[in-house]
């Protein structure tokens, strides 16, 4: 089987679970974050494993799974751990790298890493939830396409890279980085996204949604977005080449890890968060 099939047969699987868990919400999306948080967070800690640092894999996957599903909880109003919980939760880190480790197996790059990886994927992930939950959102429907939103814009931005870096690339962008990317890949990214953010909110948000942005703020979420996402998958190939290791796993048949699909979403999930907190979106009357 070719890897292209790979690749085809694996979407085919993948993304109607991720669209469902959107349109669902509630305890499927938790779930579903809480899943992905905790392979991300273990394929984290192998790439680290490889750089020559081991980290407190357990109890980081632990925590990575959890925090989605905490985050879920203080949604639905059941209950709300803030920053002193997550505090004690990562002095408790600190405690187990002085108790089992001594100062010969780097007890301080071990909590510091495992703290990182519980951060950079339960945590970053986490804002799915708060997207699908706008305020201004109403119904499913809405907040699922809210969701969908950020993540078409970074579907768009991956593939505007590839086929114009493909078609007319000339000039590395970061090639001690990411050999294979081009300036002309990261602009032909950029600029497609900025296009279909604009036709996004005429044609779906503001028909399904009920909300809009104000007059031209969206083509900034788009820019915005777009350089998020290029900057997460430029994040994940720092780490994974200064590791030595090309993929973060094999566990999606001809994608390669969890975090090799998820590294441009663990930026673009806040910064559309925060970004949707800062440009004011405007309910459309019905």
């Amino acid at each position: 089987m070719s890897e292209l099939v790979k690749r085809v047969l694996a979407a085919l699987v993948l993304v109607p679970i991720a669209l469902a868990a959107g349109w669902f919400g509630d305890w499927a999306l938790a779930a579903l974050l809480s899943i992905a948080a905790a392979v991300s967070c273990w394929e984290f800690f192998r790439i680290a494993r490889a750089g020559g640092v081991i980290p407190f894999a357990s109890v980081g996957v632990l925590l990575a799974a959890v925090i989605p599903l905490i985050v879920h909880a203080k949604y639905r109003g059941v209950f709300a751990l803030g920053i002193p919980s997550a505090m004690i939760a990562f002095l408790a880190i600190f405690a187990m790298s002085i108790w089992l480790r001594g100062p010969a197996r780097r007890p301080l790059a071990a909590a510091a890493v495992t703290v990182f990886g519980v951060v950079y994927t339960g945590a970053m992930l986490s804002f799915a939830y708060g997207i699908r939950y706008h305020p201004y959102t109403i119904g499913a429907a809405g907040g699922a396409t809210l969701l969908f939103f950020p993540l078409l814009l970074t579907w768009t931005t991956d593939t505007g890279a590839y086929f114009v870096g493909r078609s007319i690339g000339r000039r590395k962008l970061i090639p001690s980085v990411s050999p294979g990317k081009s300036v002309e890949g990261a602009l032909g990214g950029l600029v497609l996204a900025i296009v279909v953010a604009w036709l996004f909110e005429r044609f779906v948000l503001i028909p399904v949604a009920r909300i809009a942005f104000a007059p031209g703020a969206v083509l900034l979420f788009g820019a915005v977005i777009s350089v998020a996402a290029q900057v997460g998958d430029l994040a994940e190939s720092l780490l994974k080449r200064e590791a030595g290791v090309k993929d973060s796993s094999r566990i999606i048949p001809g994608h390669g890890g969890v975090l090799d699909r998820l590294d441009s979403l663990l930026f673009v999930l806040p910064a559309a968060y925060w970004l949707l907190g800062v440009l004011r979106l405007v309910p459309v009357p019905g």
